[in-house]
C-alpha cells in the first residue's frame, strides 16, 4: 500500500522541501533548531517517498518504455497546451533516491557545520529550496517542466555560494556561477523552443514516438543543430569545458553547499537531462560524437590542473569536473547505463569527501591549504577512514563503489574508440594520483605543533560514516543487481567485468597512488623539485592554464571595448543630437524674438517692408508670364 502511494504521491517529493523553504523562510528563520528539524523533516518524508517510488518501480516492473505518468493541463497559449506533472521510471526513481540521501545527509550534516552561524536558519531555507528544485527537475515530464526547475536550480546556486555575502569573493563567485550557466542555458532554451516549433511538442512521451519517423521523412540534419543546442545545457551546468570556470570558484560556499552542487543537485542535472532525453540524443552521432570528445578532454583537462592545487575543497571541484566529463564520455560512446551508474557511485563518494573537507577546514579554522596540515588521522580518526574510503572508490579499487561505475566506462570507451579509452585511462591514473597526494599530504606525516584539529562533532561524523558505507557498497550492489538492466531494461541481469580493462586500471591507480607515497610521505622524490623541473607545465597547471585571465582579456577586449563605444556613440552622437536641436531651438528662439521689441514704428515698417516685398515679386511673376505668354492672357 505505501508503495502505491507514494507512486501517486510522487509530486509531494519536491513539494515537501519546497513547503519548508517556505515556512522557514516566512516564519522561522530567526530560529535556528526549529529551522533545522523542518528541513531535515521535509527532506527525510522525501526520502522515504522515493524508497517507496522505488519498491513501486520494482512491484510494478516499471520500464523506460512504459514509465508511470501523471499529467495536467498547466496552461493554454493558443492551440498549445503547456502540461506539468509527474514522469516515474527506473531513472527517476533511482535520481530520486541519489538526490535525497544526500540532501539528507547534508541537512543532518549542516546542523553541527552551521551551528555558530547566524544565518543558519536561512541556510536551512536555500537548502530546502535547492533539493526542491532538483526533484522537480528529476519528476518533470517535459522540457519545458525540466527548464523551470532547472533555472530554480541555478537561482538556488547564485543564492547558496554566495551565502556569505559579505564577502567580495563569495559575492563574485556566485555571480561568476549565475552569469556563465546562463549561456548554456541560453543554447538550451533555443533547442526547446525548435523542438516546439518541429514537433508542436515538448513532452517527453510524445517526443519518443514523433522523433523517429521524422529522422525517417526529413533525416537528422536539423536535429543534430538541435541536439547541439540542447547540450550547451549541460556544458554549463555539468561544468564543461570551457564553461568549467565556475565550479571551483563555488567553493565559496559553505561546505555543505559544496557537497549538495557537486554530488547530487546541480552539476549532475546536465547528465540527467541528456539521459532523459537520449531517445533524440541517440539518433545523433555528430551530437554523440561531440559529447564524447568534450567529455573525453574535459576530464582529462580538469585531472592535469587537480594534480597541482592546493587548497582542499578546490582539488574536489577539478576532480568533479574530471568525473563529470567521464560521465559525458560515456554518453558520447553510447552507453547511458554506465554513465548514470557512475552519476549514482560518485554522488555518495563525493559528497563523502566534501563533507570530509568540511570537517578538516572547520577543525583547521578555516584553513583550506592541505600542505598546512599533516598528521590529521592522528586527530580525527573518523574524518580520515572516511575520507580514505572516498579516496579509494573514485580511484577504482575494488570493491569500492567507483571500481565497478569507472570501468564500466572504460569498458565502453574501449568498445567505441581506443583513443578515448586511452584518454580515460590516463585520466584515471592522474585521478588515483592527485587524490592520493590530497590523503596523504593531509592526513600523514606528523601533526603539526599548531595543529588545532579535533574530532567533529556527532552531527557531522555520522553522515560521513553513512556515505562512507555507501560508497562501499553501492558499486557492488549495482554490479550483482544488474543495476544497468534493471534501470534501462527492466531486467535483472548481472553484468559481465571486463577484467583485461579493470585488470589494467587497477595497476594504474595502484601505481599512481604508490607514486604518491612515495612523494609525499616517504619523501623519496621532493615535489618541489618536479614542480622545479616542470617549469611552465607545471605554471600552466597551477594557474588552471590562465583561463580565467584568458576570458578576463577577452572581456576587455570586446564587452569592455564596445561598452566604451557604446559610452561614445551615448555621449558624443546621442546627446549631441539631441542637445544640438535644444540648441538649434534656443537660437531661433532668439533670432526670432529679435524683432518682438515693442517698438510701435519698428512693427509698421516691417509690416510694410513685408508689403512692398510682396508686391514686387507679384509684379515680377506677372512680367514673366507676359513675356510667356506674348502679352495675350
Amino acid at each position: 500500500m505505501f508503495f502505491d502511494f507514494a507512486l501517486y504521491h510522487a509530486w509531494l517529493i519536491p513539494l515537501l522541501p519546497a513547503l519548508a523553504f517556505l515556512i522557514i523562510g516566512l516564519g522561522t528563520r530567526q530560529n535556528k533548531k526549529t529551522s533545522a528539524i523542518i528541513g531535515i523533516t521535509a527532506i527525510g518524508a522525501s526520502f522515504l517517498l522515493s524508497l517507496g517510488v522505488v519498491g513501486a518501480v520494482l512491484t510494478k516492473r516499471l520500464v523506460m518504455a512504459a514509465p508511470f505518468v501523471m499529467k495536467t493541463v498547466w496552461a493554454h497559449i493558443g492551440n498549445m497546451d503547456l502540461g506539468m506533472g509527474v514522469l516515474i521510471d527506473p531513472l527517476t526513481a533511482m535520481m530520486l533516491v541519489v538526490v535525497t540521501t544526500v540532501a539528507l545527509m547534508v541537512n543532518i550534516y549542516s546542523v553541527g557545520y552551521m551551528a555558530h552561524d547566524p544565518g543558519m536558519g536561512r541556510f536551512f531555507a536555500f537548502l530546502s529550496l535547492f533539493a526542491a528544485s532538483m526533484l522537480g527537475l528529476v519528476i518533470s515530464l517535459n522540457f519545458l517542466q525540466m527548464y523551470i526547475f532547472w533555472e530554480g536550480v541555478g537561482l538556488c546556486s547564485y543564492l547558496l555560494i554566495g551565502f556569505y555575502y559579505y564577502k567580495i569573493s563569495a559575492r563574485e563567485a556566485a555571480k561568476k556561477a549565475f552569469i556563465t550557466t546562463r549561456i548554456g542555458d541560453f543554447g538550451m532554451l533555443l533547442g526547446i523552443l525548435l523542438l516546439q516549433i518541429t514537433f508542436g511538442t515538448v513532452d517527453f512521451i510524445e517526443l519518443k514516438t514523433l522523433v523517429p519517423n521524422y529522422i525517417w521523412v526529413s533525416g537528422t540534419s536539423f536535429l543534430t543543430v538541435i541536439g547541439l543546442l540542447l547540450f550547451i545545457g549541460p556544458i554549463g551546468k555539468s561544468g564543461q569545458f570551457p564553461l568549467h570556470v565556475w565550479l571551483p570558484d563555488a567553493m565559496e560556499g559553505p561546505t555543505p553547499v559544496s557537497a549538495l552542487i557537486h554530488a547530487a543537485t546541480m552539476v549532475v542535472a546536465g547528465v540527467y537531462l541528456i539521459g532523459r532525453a537520449y531517445f533524440i540524443f541517440a539518433e545523433l552521432p555528430v551530437v554523440l560524437h561531440v559529447i564524447a570528445w568534450l567529455g573525453g578532454f574535459t576530464a582529462f583537462f580538469a585531472a592535469t590542473i587537480a594534480i597541482t592545487q592546493r587548497p582542499f575543497k578546490r582539488i574536489l571541484a577539478y576532480s568533479t569536473i574530471s568525473q563529470l566529463g567521464y560521465m559525458m564520455l560515456a554518453l558520447g560512446v553510447g552507453s547511458l547505463t554506465a554513465s548514470m551508474f557512475h552519476l549514482m557511485t560518485h554522488a555518495f563518494f563525493k559528497a563523502l569527501m566534501f563533507l570530509c573537507a568540511g570537517a578538516v577546514i572547520e577543525a583547521m579554522h578555516e584553513e583550506a591549504d592541505i600542505f598546512k596540515m599533516g598528521g590529521l588521522r592522528h586527530r580525527m580518526p573518523v574524518t580520515f577512514k572516511c575520507m580514505a574510503i572516498g579516496v579509494v572508490a573514485i580511484a577504482g579499487l575494488p570493491p569500492f563503489a567507483g571500481f565497478f561505475s569507472k570501468d564500466a566506462i572504460l569498458a565502453a570507451a574501449a568498445e567505441v574508440s581506443f583513443p578515448l579509452y586511452l584518454l580515460a585511462s590516463v585520466t584515471a591514473f592522474m585521478t588515483a594520483f592527485y587524490m592520493s597526494r590530497l590523503l596523504f599530504v593531509a592526513f600523514f606525516g606528523e601533526v603539526r605543533d599548531d595543529c588545532p584539529a579535533q574530532e567533529t562533532n556527532a552531527f557531522m561524523r555520522w553522515p560521513l560514516v553513512v556515505l562512507a558505507v555507501l560508497s562501499v557498497v553501492s558499486g557492488a550492489w549495482g554490479h550483482f543487481a544488474g543495476f544497468s538492466d534493471w534501470v534501462f531494461y527492466g531486467v535483472r541481469e548481472e553484468e559481465a567485468i571486463n577484467w583485461t580493462i579493470a585488470g589494467s586500471s587497477i595497476v594504474l591507480s595502484l601505481f599512481a597512488m604508490w607514486l604518491a607515497y612515495q612523494i609525499y610521505v616517504e619523501k623519496r622524490w621532493s615535489s618541489h623539485q618536479i614542480a622545479k623541473r616542470l617549469g611552465v607545465i607545471y605554471d600552466l597547471s597551477f594557474h588552471a592554464y590562465y583561463i580565467d585571465e584568458i576570458y578576463a582579456f577577452i572581456r576587455e577586449l570586446t564587452v569592455d571595448k564596445i561598452g566604451q563605444l557604446a559610452l561614445w556613440v551615448d555621449t558624443h552622437i546621442v546627446d549631441g543630437v539631441v542637445h544640438g536641436l535644444g540648441r538649434l531651438t534656443k537660437g531661433l528662439s532668439v533670432l526670432l524674438a529679435l524683432p518682438q521689441n515693442g517698438d510701435t514704428q519698428r512693427y509698421v515698417a516691417f509690416f510694410y517692408t513685408g508689403v512692398i516685398a510682396l508686391v514686387a515679386y507679384s509684379l515680377f511673376f506677372a512680367v514673366k508670364i507676359l513675356a510667356v505668354t506674348g502679352g495675350a492672357f
